[in-house]
């Protein structure tokens, strides 16, 4: 999603897509992580992070376009490693500061103003609309589906960023409905538990009333 600029249109209540043929991802998975690791536990900290798989040299000069999900992938198995107490909380934190950054730079005003002033329902679906529609910057070589109905899903299937509870996507996702539907909406992580599917479900829950 910090690939390219967010639509906003209706459509039908199923989606799915083919997944980045390229298994790239969006920058902003290496550019948060290391900048909510620089600010909470330090320079060094970072670096740690960073050298450790190879990529010291993103810190001081982060990627600007589409990069290599293994990057990112590997720093966040990385994150558990070396600071398994705080990796979750920093990966969310990570993960919400991507989409902040989205808000900010990649939709346009007058849609931020369109999803904010329409009805809750419709703006749950027409942003879950635009998720998918650029899911590729965020799920790379992953497929993703959508379904709308009475519990919104976003299912990721072969998610090249899988980490204990999906956090970081989770901080994404729940951030951009805080700020753009309704504040106080979750996330909530879902287990496929199929021994031959490896799938990364989240279950948007908007709040009461």
């Amino acid at each position: 999603m910090d690939g390219a600029s967010l639509s906003l249109a209706p459509t039908e209540s199923t989606f799915s897509d083919s997944g980045a043929d390229e298994g790239q991802i969006g920058p902003n998975s290496v550019i948060q992580l290391g900048e909510t690791v620089t600010r909470r536990l330090g320079r060094d900290a970072a670096h740690a992070l960073y050298t450790s798989v190879g990529v010291p040299q993103l810190l001081d000069s982060p990627p600007t376009a589409m990069i290599d999900e293994a990057v990112p992938a590997a720093l966040f198995e990385a994150l558990w490693e070396l600071f398994p107490n705080r990796a979750a909380a920093l990966a969310q934190e990570a993960g919400r500061r991507t989409a902040d950054y989205i808000i900010t730079w990649r939709i346009p005003r007058i849609a931020q103003l369109v999803l904010r002033l329409c009805p809750r329902a419709l703006a749950a679906r027409l942003l879950l609309r635009a998720i998918h529609k650029n899911a590729w910057t965020f799920a790379g070589s992953g497929h993703c589906d959508i379904q709308l109905g009475f519990t919104h899903l976003i299912s990721i299937r072969d998610n090249p960023l899988t980490m204990p509870d999906c956090a970081w996507h989770c901080g994404v996702l729940a951030q951009l409905f805080i700020r753009l539907v309704a504040p106080g909406t979750r996330v909530r992580h879902l287990t496929d538990r199929r021994p031959d599917i490896q799938v990364s479900r989240f279950e948007i829950i908007l709040p009461e009333g």
